[in-house]
């Protein structure tokens, strides 16, 4: 997707560096130890190791490369029933399996379209990062496709305790179900910008977070149109909305996707300006962590995420 220059100058990395805490806290405002920043950086030979105090390329990028495992498998076996080849999920670190996922029972030939492509980007995403990692990539984590939604769901309050949540029952589950990933990747990548040095892998890291906000988009949209069918949708679409804002802590950074007499397809700050989350907040959106701690496993990943940088703020 971004050519051979950024893929030729990502050589084969070292094992992970230990990530600095003072660094990280100046630029990133992180509150916790063992947090890194979720950004797409790399060089030439000569910058693969870190600054003084900094993060190595691998840490930064095997961060990114959990997220798009996630995305990946849901979207993929939404699309067409199976995940992964096993040839993208080997690295260093356990590989683990994940739990539940099947082919959605697409009943609108455009929505099915949609799916297939979003996971096939995803896809694509997983070989792009795992190539730049070379033989620093870890390995896919363990992901949890079942019960973590249905943990979601009753936290948000759409279900009550008790029930359960299949984001691959129905469309309409589906886009819900995504409506949980999408806006959390475009705060990661966009959080991630300020913290990049080289304007090559800057370029690089726009073009990933624009695929991610095309997506995002594509599920606002397509749940803004099926609010009209049922307005019910705009009502738990603001439930998950307020409980990712719950999970990440202090600050107003999510927002639902309006109602039939007005539409908020865009999340932005009164700038017009998307929103940016910290690798730690991403991971306690992810952990599904109501703790009030930190934490390094829980909810999507329930043995926490492979690499460097996995415990939540």
């Amino acid at each position: 997707m971004f050519g051979n220059r950024f893929l030729g100058d990502v050589v084969d990395r070292s094992a992970e560096t230990p990530v600095d805490r003072r660094r990280l806290l100046t630029m990133a405002g992180i509150a916790t130890a063992g947090a890194g920043a979720a950004v797409l950086t790399a060089g030439t030979a000569a910058e693969a190791a870190p600054a003084a105090g900094g993060v190595s390329d691998a840490s930064i990028l095997n961060f990114a490369l959990n997220l798009e495992y996630l995305e990946a498998e849901f979207y993929l076996r939404a699309a067409t029933g199976k995940g992964l080849p096993e040839s993208l999920t080997t690295g260093k670190h356990d590989r683990g399996g994940v739990t539940g996922g099947y082919a959605v029972p697409f009943k609108t030939a455009a929505l099915k379209n949609i799916a297939r492509e979003i996971a096939t980007d995803e896809k694509q995403h997983v070989a792009f990062l795992r190539s730049a990692l070379g033989g620093a990539k870890v390995a896919r984590p363990a992901i949890d496709l079942k019960g973590s939604f249905t943990a979601a769901a009753t936290a948000a309050g759409v279900i009550q305790k008790g029930q359960v949540f299949d984001p691959f029952a129905s469309e309409e589950a589906f886009l819900l179900g995504a409506f949980l990933f999408e806006d959390v990747g475009v705060t990661a990548y966009k959080g991630a910008a300020p913290l990049i040095r080289n304007k090559t892998y800057l370029e690089a890291a726009a073009g990933i977070l624009a695929v991610e906000a095309y997506h995002g988009g594509i599920i606002r949209g397509g749940l803004y149109s099926a609010g009209y069918q049922d307005p019910s949708i705009y009502g738990t679409v603001d439930k998950l909305s307020a409980a990712r804002d719950l999970l990440d802590g202090k600050g107003d950074d999510d927002q639902g996707i309006g109602n039939q007499q007005y539409a908020n397809l865009v999340p932005t700050d009164r700038n017009s300006i998307a929103y940016s989350r910290t690798p730690g907040k991403v991971l306690d959106i992810v952990y599904l962590n109501l703790s009030g701690k930190p934490v390094t496993k829980g909810g999507f990943y329930p043995k926490g995420v492979n690499g460097a940088i996995r415990r939540s703020a």
